[in-house]
């Protein structure tokens, strides 16, 4: 491909240059040269006017003139004879004139100021197509078998004519290799027939250029057979004699002929005595009588032998070849542009044989007849001109001449002086691929001829040497071409009359490649092929991919797909075999890769079945494989068809490898058998061959007995006997029977027989109970019985067993586990096969449980007892028939164990420091219930537990209240039954004492395998059963969540929890943030939070939410996001808190709130202390309210604060206001305070109802401040 396309490119820049050539010599004077004439030997039409071309050119434009057989022909004193204008062409009319008028030798002259260039010798001759002269054919009478040549001998014509035989009919003759044509058109016969009898044997002459057929006299042809000639070996009747002579020229076409006549006809065969015949140049034609050479060469010559053979002997012709050589160009002169005073060299170099002879012209004129020049020397075949003048421009010919032709060639020497002139545009852009050779035009014109020179971008060097040559027309070749030559090149182009410099560009592409080439396929017919072709390219080239198909284009069908990169041909067919090419072409370069695709499917059918060696017991099958279908045959499967015994049904007979075509068949007696033959490759079977004849064996005896055979009685007095029958193919034969013989085992008695047919048992009654029997059954049909069966062993039939086991024992190894002991019963009482023994288990509820032992077995062992029972067992005997009677009742007892865990535990009548238990007993007691043990231990905020406290229970109590336990605290209790033999598994369970009035929270979160234990206890067993409680619903643990930025760096988040777990934390994140959430601890303690988060950027937004997680870190709880957008600016407005009118203002509103928070402390305590629920009951206070049903909130006091401190108070770090240890405090009695007091040693709980309020404008708030926070705030 790399060297096709430097053929190419160095084409088309040959093209180029020429075309410069052309364009610069239009720019000079220059002498005149030939371009276009007619051919030496030319056959004109006398019906067409006569045509002689002669056309040139030159600077100034040249004159013509004619010559007639060698004197000048006057064109203006024949009327007939037209010059085109501005041409030497000329156009004879002969209308009216006879063409033979204008026979003759033509030369065409061509002359300007700067010489005379001459035409070739044109030779004007007429066609001709003479009749036949007349004649009359006698009839030619010759025996049979003898030669014969009918002579055409047609009219000389010019150009010859073509010759060819027909009838009357215009049917040609039919030739062969014993009746031919030869090339002078004569028709030979090597032996005659009886049927070569007829009279219109016509040679027609066909003359091309006046499209005429010239017919001869018909010839007659008799043939006698009165005397047939005898047979002969061949001799030849063209040409004549041992050898002969022929002449050929070089270049032109060799026809050798050699024609025999013999009895019978002989065979023609050539060959070259002294080599091979060439190749690739040879044909035969004519029935081998004629060998054709083409296009002959000096090593075309030598001696050529033709044989001629047939069943009586050869004969043999050498014609020997001489090859002669009209004159040719070796070197043809070449025009000359040459500057004042330089040297120049025309060379005429020929070949020819004879050897050719040179003369030269000048301006048509003799060399030797021109003026002198002594600056001019000839030297046979060379013109040397020294030191040339301006002036001296001419046109010189040379004329080689030998006997067979003559060659002229015009070459002009022009002297002219001309600066530099760079032919090649600018600025032209050069585009080649790496590793290619890269050619970079700098064609030029100039007289002295310019030196040319070049340069790469800015470097000053002459580009010279590897990698870059420059050639003598001025191109720069890179040999090959790599991405750093890429760049700007200047040619420079300098004689001593000037400089001039061009720039062209050269940009080295990356090359094509296929990196995933197309893989080779193998497709079962109406899947999908998939080819793929993936391309690397250089990305400033625009590539176009073509899928071709065997070198062409792929068919016009939906079914290819073409994707980027890969073909997809759906639903193949057998036509889409082939090659299929991916191209890849850009305007620089192609790269290609090609597959095969094979279609595959089932091999077709075999066919030609024949059966052959038959013999009684097997037959040889052969037949010819089907079309593989380009997946080889690996097995052929035979199968057959039992027409007398199973008609229609086709069994597997034998399989054989695919590389074979013939099987031998074992078969089977009293068969019609019928085979047919499956072919079997990797995409499967075939269908099934057609059958093959019927082929029956004969009837036989039986090769072999039933089998299975087996004894068995069904009831304790009889004896079944059974078989497997055997099939038709099986039978051997007609009227298949079955001999049954028995005899009872270990008795002295004869075998007993029956005979049986279509069936397969047979039953013997009144046989003793379970007897052995020794059984043999045979195959017999009406051609024998089958060969001796092997006897085996039967049992009639069993009856239950007698008797029962005695001497029952049971140990009793555990609460759960006993073995039984008994006796084994007597053999003769079991009366069938000893298949076990069965212990049945009365239980508890009477309800009976079997165990079974199988064997001779004394012993069993009896799991899965329950504790602290009273079991009662039998035994049996079990046989092939059923169980015997029941042995005597065993009763045994199982000792205590441990209990069960109670059946439920649940709490009730929670209160502020103490709770109800109650459970259930255990639903197994497994012995004496001596009491319940109760352990309990309290949880702290990080899940530690605390000690553990222990107390038993009496066994007939189901309830107890613990007393003393901290309010708000979560307990976790551990509850297990006990008898004698120590503690069963406990339960456990988890609840928190009450945090207000009407509010309880049990933990419901017990999993079942939950095994924890107090400490230091042993560990416990899992609960059987959730035992949480939930005394009333609970509403959310989050509310009232509110948030408020502070400053530019800050966010305060309020809350009301009221959740159990005590992790709570703050989490935070900027919006739209992929990150994870920032989180900050919060003490997670019940009630009114609030939290300042620090550190945010201003003019950011955050999403912020309030979590609480259990001890694995796991959320439990979560309020909603919050989003909170930071301000980007500081606040320029005034501070009020810094202005003197604010803070008296402030302190006003202070002592007010002071005020009234003193008469609410008389006005509460008026009348003395009260227990609140009693003070709650007597005075409906309508802030009280109860809890809402369908809310599923406890009752709560109505409070209108935002519980937010105030802007410029003082806040602890977590963001909560401190309150004072006191239960007595003013905050206690505050509306809005966590408070918890014991006003009358009763706990009140949390009066902190709270209401969700909007945030404006930073931390002011909508309503007024709690009054509580607002004394903080100013603490």
């Amino acid at each position: 491909m790399l060297i096709i396309t430097f053929v190419l490119y160095s084409f088309c820049f040959l093209c180029h240059v020429i075309i410069m050539e052309m364009r610069r010599l239009s720019i000079f004077e220059i002498p005149p040269t030939i371009t276009h004439q007619s051919p030496k030997d030319f056959i004109i039409d006398p019906r067409e006017n006569i045509v002689i071309h002669c056309e040139a050119k030159g600077k100034p434009h040249p004159s013509f003139s004619w010559t007639r057989n060698g004197t000048h022909f006057d064109v203006e004193k024949d009327p007939k004879v037209l010059m085109k204008p501005s041409s030497g062409t000329l156009v004879i009319d002969i209308n009216g004139e006879k063409a033979e008028a204008y026979e003759g030798v033509y030369q065409c002259t061509a002359r300007n100021e700067h010489g005379t260039a001459l035409s070739n010798n044109i030779v004007i001759r007429q066609s001709r197509s003479p009749l036949w002269s007349k004649e009359r054919n006698e009839p030619i009478l010759v025996q049979v078998g003898v030669s014969l040549v009918l002579q055409c001998r047609p009219p000389a014509g010019l150009p010859p004519p073509i010759i060819f035989w027909m009838d009357n009919n215009f049917q040609r003759l039919t030739q062969d290799t014993r009746v031919s044509q030869a090339l002078n058109g004569d028709l030979y016969f090597s032996n005659v027939l009886v049927d070569d009898t007829r009279n219109d044997y016509i040679c027609y002459a066909r003359f091309p250029h006046t499209q005429t057929i010239q017919q001869k006299q018909p010839i007659t042809v008799k043939v006698l057979d009165s005397s047939p000639a005898e047979e002969r070996r061949p001799s030849f009747m063209a040409p004549l004699g041992q050898s002969s002579t022929q002449m050929v020229l070089r270049g032109g076409v060799l026809e050798l002929e050699c024609i025999a006549e013999g009895l019978p006809t002989p065979d023609i065969s050539w060959r070259k005595e002294s080599g091979d015949l060439p190749s690739g140049r040879t044909s035969f034609h004519n029935f081998q009588k004629t060998l054709k050479i083409v296009d002959v060469t000096e090593a075309d010559a030598g001696d050529y032998r033709c044989t001629a053979k047939n069943s009586l002997g050869a004969g043999h012709h050498i014609i020997k070849v001489n090859v002669k050589a009209a004159p040719y160009w070796i070197s043809a002169p070449r025009n000359l542009i040459l500057a004042p005073k330089e040297t120049g060299i025309l060379t005429c170099r020929v070949g020819g044989d004879p050897k050719p002879t040179i003369t030269w012209s000048v301006n048509g004129v003799a060399i030797e007849n021109s003026p002198k020049d002594v600056n001019r020397k000839v030297e046979d075949d060379t013109v040397i001109l020294n030191d040339v003048q301006t002036g001296s421009s001419a046109v010189y010919q040379c004329n080689a001449s030998n006997e067979f032709g003559y060659l002229l060639a015009n070459a002009f020497v022009n002297v002219l002086a001309e600066p530099p002139r760079i032919l090649t545009p600018p600025n032209n852009v050069y585009q080649v691929i790496t590793n290619r050779p890269a050619l970079l035009d700098c064609a030029s014109f100039g007289s002295p001829i310019p030196s040319i020179t070049w340069f790469k971008d800015s470097q000053t060097s002459i580009l010279s040497g590897d990698p870059y040559v420059i050639h003598g027309n001025g191109t720069l070749e890179i040999h090959v071409a790599q991405l750093l030559n890429s760049g700007k090149y200047t040619c420079i182009a300098s004689n001593n009359l000037g400089t001039k410099e061009n720039h062209v560009y050269l940009e080295v592409k990356e090359p094509t490649r296929i990196l995933a080439q197309p893989e080779y396929k193998v497709v079962q017919r109406n899947r999908n092929a998939v080819f793929e072709c993936k391309v690397k390219h250089d990305p400033t080239l625009i590539p176009i991919m073509t899928w071709l198909k065997d070198s062409g284009e792929l068919p016009d069908d939906e079914r290819f797909v073409v994707e980027t990169d890969s073909l997809t041909i759906r639903d193949v067919t057998e036509e889409d075999e082939g090659t299929y090419t991916c191209v890849m072409n850009t305007t620089l370069d192609q790269d290609s890769a090609s597959a095969m695709l094979t279609v595959v499917e089932q091999p077709d059918p075999p066919t030609d079945l024949e059966l052959t060696d038959q013999r009684e017991r097997s037959v040889q099958l052969t037949w010819t494989p089907g079309d593989e279908n380009n997946s080889p045959t690996e097995k052929f499967l035979i199968q057959y068809e039992d027409l007398l015994h199973q008609p229609g049904v086709w069994h597997n007979l034998t399989k054989v490898d695919g590389t074979k075509t013939t099987a031998h068949l074992d078969l089977s007696p009293y068969v019609y058998y019928s085979f047919r033959v499956l072919a079997l490759n990797r995409v499967g079977y075939s269908q099934p061959s057609k059958a093959s004849r019927q082929y029956r064996t004969n009837p036989a005896a039986p090769d072999e007995n039933p089998t299975d055979v087996q004894g068995v009685g069904t009831e304790h007095d009889n004896l079944i006997i059974s078989w497997k029958e055997l099939t038709g193919l099986q039978s051997n034969g007609p009227g298949l029977q079955y001999r049954v013989n028995w005899r009872q085992k270990g008795v002295e008695e004869e075998w007993s027989s029956e005979t049986v047919a279509n069936t397969s048992k047979y039953v013997l009654s009144g046989t003793p109970t379970f007897v052995p029997y020794e059984i043999k059954v045979q195959a017999v049909n009406d051609y024998g019985s089958g060969p001796e069966p092997v006897p085996v062993e039967g049992f009639s039939g069993e009856d239950l067993p007698m008797s029962a086991p005695e001497s029952i024992q049971v140990l009793v190894q555990n609460v759960t586990l006993a073995e039984v002991h008994w006796e084994p019963v007597p053999s003769s009482t079991v009366r069938g096969r000893l298949q076990g023994y069965k212990v049945l288990q009365p239980g508890r509820q009477e309800e009976a449980q079997a165990l079974s032992f199988s064997g001779n077995r004394t012993q069993g062992r009896l799991p899965g007892l329950q504790p602290y029972s009273l079991y009662t067992l039998n035994i049996r005997v079990v046989n092939g028939k059923g169980e015997g009677p029941p042995s005597a009742n065993h009763n045994f007892e199982t000792p205590e164990g441990v209990p069960g865990p109670p059946s439920f535990l649940r709490v009730k009548d929670p209160n502020i420091d103490s709770l109800t238990l109650e459970w259930g007993p255990p639903q197994e007691n497994n012995g004496r219930l001596t009491g319940y043990t109760l352990r309990y231990q309290l949880v702290n905020n990080s899940n530690d537990l605390g000690p553990v406290e222990e107390m038993t229970l009496p066994a007939n109590e189901t309830t107890v209240t613990l007393g003393n336990l901290k309010y708000s605290t979560r307990y976790k209790f551990y509850f297990n039954a006990n008898t004698i033999k120590g503690p069963g598994p406990a339960i456990t369970q988890e609840a928190v004492t009450v945090m207000d009035e009407g509010e309880l929270y049990v933990d419901t979160r017990m999993a079942a395998g939950d095994t924890e234990s107090p400490h230091p206890v042993s560990p416990i067993t899992q609960s059987l059963r959730p035992l949480f409680h939930k005394v009333r619903p609970i509403g959310p643990v989050f509310t009232n969540v509110n948030s408020s930025v502070v400053g530019e760096e800050g966010a305060v988040i309020s809350w009301e929890y009221s959740g159990p777990d005590k992790n709570v934390y703050v989490e935070y994140i900027v919006e739209n943030s992929k990150e994870e959430w920032k989180k900050e601890f919060v003490n997670g303690s019940n009630g009114s939070q609030t939290y300042l988060i620090k550190g945010l950027k201003p003019g950011t937004s955050y999403r912020v939410r309030v979590v609480a997680k259990d001890h694995s870190e796991m959320t439990i709880h979560s309020t909603e996001e919050l989003l909170i957008t930071l301000p980007a600016m500081p606040n320029k407005q005034v501070d009020l808190a810094t202005q003197g009118w604010f803070i008296g203002l402030m302190c006003a509103i202070a002592l007010l709130i002071l005020v009234l928070l003193i008469v609410c402390f008389i006005k509460r305590n008026k009348g003395g202390k009260y227990p609140v629920k009693e003070k709650e009951d007597a005075h409906q206070d309508p802030e009280i309210q109860p809890m809402k049903e369908d809310d599923g909130t406890f009752g709560e006091y109505s409070d209108t604060e935002d519980h937010k401190p105030l802007k410029g108070s003082r806040t602890p770090s977590n963001g909560t206001v401190k309150r004072d240890d006191s239960d007595d405090s003013l905050v206690d009695y505050g509306e809005g305070g966590d408070g918890q007091f014991n006003e009358d040693g009763s706990f009140i709980g949390q009066y902190s109802g709270k209401k969700e309020k909007d945030t404006h404008e930073g931390n002011e708030s909508s309503e007024a401040p709690s009054p509580v926070n607002a004394m903080n705030s100013f603490v």
